[in-house]
This record gives C-alpha cells, structure tokens and sequence, in this order.
C-alpha cells in the first residue's frame, strides 16, 4: 500500500522550472505505528518467551552437546579421515608440551614437575568441556609470569605456601571462568582492545626473555616483573658471566630459530616447528650428560608418576588473590577465546564464547586437584596443532597421553636438562599495531611499572576509548545518490546532492545520556552550517526541515527523549519541523510510550528517508510558491508557514488523509 502526495514539480528542477510543470504525484509507504491498546505485545518479545521457546526447541542431542560439547565431534567422527591426522597433530604438540611445561613452571617459580601436571589433567577436561577442536591448552609463559610476580610478593618461592598457593590460583581462575561462562559474560572481553593485548604481550616477552636472560649468562637475576631492576641486576651480575651456558645458549637459541624458519616457510617440514625445542632439549641433555659441565645449571631430579588427588589449601589467602584470580582470568581468555575463534573459521564451524569459557573453568577446576597451576590455551601450540591437520578434540587427549607418558617413564631422563627457554618469548614479539598509541600506552606501563599496573592501564585507556567514541558518535549529513533514492555520506560520496531548505542526518550510534549533548550540538551547527554539496529543488533562504535517519540507532533512554522532546521544542520556535526516518521497533516503542510521536505528530514518520524528503520537499515548494514582498524579503505570514502547518495539523488530527498515512495494521 502506498500513500500519494500532489507536489507541484520534480525535486531536481529548479523553482522556475517547477512553476511550469504541472502537478505530479509522489507516493510514500505507509508506516506502521505501534498500536495503543498493547504496544509491547505487537512489537517486542519478552526474552522469558524467547528462552522458553528455545528451550522447546532442543532436542535430547542438543541438550548432550550443551553439557558435553565433545558430542558434536564424537558423533560425526570420520575414522578413516581424521584419526591419522588427530593421532599425528596430537603427538607433534604433546612432544612440544613436554619441555615447554617444565620451562614455564620454572618461569612460574615453580618445581619442574608441576608444569608436567599442569599440562595433563587440564588436557582431558578441556577436550571433554572446551568447544574449539583445534585450542592446546596447558600452562603459558603470560600466566606463569603472572603467578611469579604476584606470589613473589607474598612467599619466597622455596617455600611450600607458594606452591599452594599456585594451585589455589588455579582453583580461584577455574571458578571464575565457570561462572562467567554460565552468566554469559563473555561480551566483557570486547571492551579490551586487540592493542592492549599487543602491548602487554609484547613488554611481558622483553621482562620472560630477560628473566631467563639468569640461565642464559650464567649468573643469578633479580626476580621482577620491571624492567628496570631486571637491565640493573644484569650490568651489576656482569663480572660473573660465564661462557659454557651462553656458549650452548646461543647454540640452543639458534636450533630453534632455524628449525622454526624452516618449519614455517617449507610445508614439507612444518614438523621441524614442533620439533624444534625437544631437538634442543635433547642435544642439551647430551651434551650435559657426556661432558658434565660445572658452570651450567640443570633442572634436577623430578618425581615419577601421575599426580595424586588433593584438595587445595590455604583457603585464607583467597581474599589476598582476587585481584590476581581476576587478572589471570583475564589474560587467559583473552589469550584462549581470540585464537579459539580464530581457529573454529579456518575449520568450518561454531564456537561459543560462553561454553569456551566454562572448558577452560572446568580444566583449572579438575587440574587444581591433582597438583596444577592456572592454564590456558597456547597460542604457539595452538596454530601447530592447527598446520599439523588436527581436526577435532582428539589430538588433545593425544596430547593428555603424551604427558601421562612423560610423567610415567621420562622423568629420570629430565635431570639433565639445561635451564633455558626462548620460543615463546620469541613468538610474543609479533606485535599489532593497529592501534599505536593504546599498543604505546600499555607496552611501555608494562615495562616500567610491572604487569598489574600495565594490564590495569591498558585496560582503563581501552575503556575510555570506548566511552568516548560512545560518548562522540559519528553522524553524517546525508544525499541523495543521483539517478537512485538511496541517501549517503555526503562526505563518503562527493556527488551526492541535498535539497534546499532540508537537512537529512543520521546519527550512527544508540542515543544515551552520555552522548545527547553532542547529539544536540551536531544538529544545531548542522541546521546552520552550509554544506558544499550540490543543492537541489525549490531555492529558499534557510532550512525548515530537520530529517533524522535512526536505522542505526538501536537504543534510547530517558534522557535521549528528553533530548528530542527539548529539541522540538527549539525548533518549533524557529519554524523548523522534526521528521524521523526507519526507527527500529524498540526505538519505535519507546517514543510511543514517552509520547514523542504524538508531539512531533505521527505524520511526520517514514519508512524511508525518501519518504520524509519527498514530503518536506512538498511543504517546501509551498513555501517557494507565497509570493514574495517588494524588497524580496519574505513576508510574516510565509515564515509562519509550519506554525500554521502545525495548528492545522492539531485543529484537524486525525484528518482521513493523514490517518490512512499514519496508520495501518500492524
């Protein structure tokens, strides 16, 4: 159904040109107003009917696969294609685990074997409860620095609270993690900018390279998460420097390097990735085994066996380790859910943000029971299990029985090994820098103020970034695209023109208290600053319409309608009319209910801004047509022009002219 207007010419002639056209018709598609006996029951579902209408929807699979997610790959396994490929990609990451887990522990200031446990139960919990198939999750160099710093602080790290305390961390970050999962609280994550991670990832690899920079040079380094103390206690230890641990140092370093170029750039040999730190280990452990040098220290003896149940303790310094509980939790999910994602489009299928996180609680949960300190997902072991084929969760109980195997049977040939880990400081050095000046903030707060405060920095200006851009939205004075009715930037699209006496806006962001004064200022200068885009249609001496798209506005509160209501107001005052173009239904609901599509008048609401242009520019016509006074000037009775629009308009509401245009069965 379409509604006509009689306009006296074509919007694109000139006011003399339309003199000499006859009079044409333009048609507008009705708008469908809420209706006024029951608003909320037209327009808007109660989200207790949508839940209860999911919930009729699932089936007994759909309820298996919400509590195990595993049962979305176990039910549809291909034997014959995947299980070479899980097998394999499961052995290639679990062999890389094994040396990686006892390096970060000792990152961590922890005994060796706690990186092995660490990396065993956590596996086969999150295979069972994690939903991506590709994420390897155990123990990372971030959170182990994390848990050094902190409980550095507290106890000395040969004491037996702290390794208690690691495993109460690990209990604490499972918890929360599960409760944010099952709240849905996985959309917190988006307020973190990807530049905040960047920088503290990339200052955390300076601080994890030049903490281990002790086994490197031979000599002893000061404990710290800054990079002052760090750079003094190297330059003061110099005199101590020892050659046989920076000789194999630099041999070890060099293996991984070339092992990891070549894994990465020849497809052939993207084993050597994996490889790349037991091949290290290895020659590391022979040639400590056959030579037995006095000045390179080693990791020691490690106990035999799979790891015994046992209930955390020290329960009476959670209150100490909330603020440390939150801010692992919130390194490992960025760490975890980004790649997660990432991972699950390369593979064709979906991945909950909600169920992602309550995987990664529940594998901290189990894990602190038998002896581990917070995991997560690896973003280095990650994309190998990914390049080495993994198709589903498989390759991580591979990886499970690898470390079970590790624990088993290869302890005794641990003692060994030599103390030095780079691969993933070298892999925390791929920076994004999209976002300089936030990368800049954080990275250097990180370096020169510690971890905490770095993170807490970086989260705070990624905050006040969002709430400006909130609080200063983009709105954009819009065009009519030449030859079409569609209406764009007028900066983005330099040919399109606007019309004489009419200003069309749109304001790209949910209208709130924090943006309405902005909102309000943007539209004064916008009615009275001349743009320089082709004009078109009747000529008149100023604006009197004031057209504003809310197609992108998805929300307005209480004092938006404040807002609009006060703009009205101040335009009536000065002869200018309010027209509003495709609010959305929520929108739309709220005006009715605060009354403001009563007292901007419901004729002046469109589906399209055509629609709205299309009308104005009729009244505007009109307007063209009184005749002018001897001077040129326009007389009084012309300027009032809308206030007589508008007592009409009242005098006469709802006329059957504007009714059949305003309303229509919704």
């Amino acid at each position: 159904m379409e509604i006509t207007y009689a306009t006296s010419s074509s919007p694109n002639l000139s006011a003399a040109a339309a003199a000499t056209m006859p009079n044409r018709q333009v048609k507008v598609i009705p708008f469908q107003h809420p209706s006024s006996s029951s608003p909320s029951s037209s327009l808007s579902v109660s989200w207790t009917d949508r839940w209860r209408s999911s919930l009729k929807r699932m089936t007994w699979t759909d309820w298996i696969e919400l509590f195990l997610p595993c049962f979305r790959w176990i039910r549809t396994y291909r034997w014959r294609e995947y299980l070479q490929v899980d097998l394999m990609a499961g052995l290639t990451v679990g062999i890389m685990l094994v040396p990686q887990s006892m390096s970060y522990a000792k990152l961590a200031g922890l005994h060796p074997i706690y990186g092995l446990y660490s990396g065993f139960i956590p596996i086969f919990m999150y295979a069972i409860f994690g939903s991506s198939r590709q994420l390897a999750i155990g123990p990372v160099a971030l959170v182990s620095l994390l848990v050094s710093n902190v409980l550095g602080s507290i106890v000395d790290s040969s004491d037996e609270l702290y390794t208690e305390l690691a495993i109460l961390l690990a209990l604490m970050v499972g918890i929360m993690e599960c409760v944010m999962g099952l709240l849905r609280l996985g959309w917190l994550i988006r307020f973190i900018s990807r530049s905040v991670i960047s920088g503290f990832t990339t200052s955390s690899a300076i601080v994890i390279a030049l903490s281990q920079a002790k086994y490197f040079l031979g000599y002893s380094i000061e404990r710290s998460s800054k990079i002052i103390p760090l750079i003094k206690s190297i330059i003061a230890g110099a005199s101590k420097f020892s050659w046989p641990p920076f000789v194999m140092g630099s041999v070890m370093l060099a293996i991984l390097l070339v092992m990891k170029h070549l894994g990465k750039s020849k497809k052939h040999l993207r084993y050597l990735r994996a490889a790349g730190p037991l091949t290290a280990v290895v020659l590391g452990t022979a040639f400590v085994k056959i030579f037995h040098p006095s000045s390179i220290t080693v990791v020691g003896d490690i106990p035999q066996g799979l790891p015994k149940f046992s209930i955390p303790k020290e329960f009476g310094h959670m209150k100490s380790l909330i603020p440390t509980a939150l801010l692992i939790t919130g390194v490992a999910i960025l760490e975890s859910v980004g790649i997660a994602k990432a991972l699950a489009a390369k593979n064709g299928y979906e991945l909950d943000s909600n169920q992602e996180l309550f995987g990664l609680g529940v594998a901290n949960i189990c894990g602190s029971f038998f002896s581990a300190y917070p995991t997560t997902g690896s973003f280095s072991r990650s994309a190998v299990n990914h390049e080495s084929g993994a198709k589903t969760g498989l390759s991580g109980i591979t990886m499970g029985v690898i470390m079970g195997c590790a624990l088993l049977f290869m302890t005794p040939l641990f003692k060994e090994i030599p103390q030095v880990d780079y691969d993933e400081a070298i892999f925390l050095w791929r920076v994004d820098k999209k976002d300089f000046l936030l990368w800049t903030i954080t990275s250097v707060t990180t370096l020169f103020l510690g971890i905490e405060i770095g993170v807490l920095v970086g989260v705070g200006f990624s905050l006040a970034f969002v709430i400006h851009e909130s609080a200063n939205p983009h709105i954009a004075v819009l065009g009519r695209l030449p030859g079409t009715t569609i209406y764009r930037n007028i900066k983005q699209y330099p040919e399109a023109y606007t019309y004489n006496g009419i200003v069309i806006v749109r304001i790209d962001a949910p209208i709130y208290f924090a943006n309405t004064s902005y909102i309000k200022d943007r539209l004064r200068e916008y009615e009275v600053i001349i743009d320089g885009s082709p004009k078109r249609g009747p000529e008149v001496e100023r604006n009197y319409f004031v057209i504003i798209e809310m197609a992108p506005v998805t929300y307005i509160d209480s004092s938006a309608i404040q807002a609009l209501k006060d703009l009205h107001q101040e335009y009536k005052s000065r002869d200018i009319q309010i027209a509003i173009a495709n609010p959305n239904r929520e929108v739309l609901l709220t005006l009715a209910k605060s009354g403001v599509i009563d007292l901007i008048g419901k004729e002046w609401y469109f589906v399209r801004v055509h629609d709205a242009v299309q009308v104005c520019l009729q009244h505007v016509q009109q307007m063209n047509e009184m005749p002018k006074g001897a001077d040129g000037s326009t007389p009084k009775k012309q300027s009032s022009f809308l206030q007589r629009l508008w007592k009409d308009q009242s005098e006469d509401r709802p006329s059957p002219e504007s009714e059949a245009l305003l309303s229509s069965k919704v």
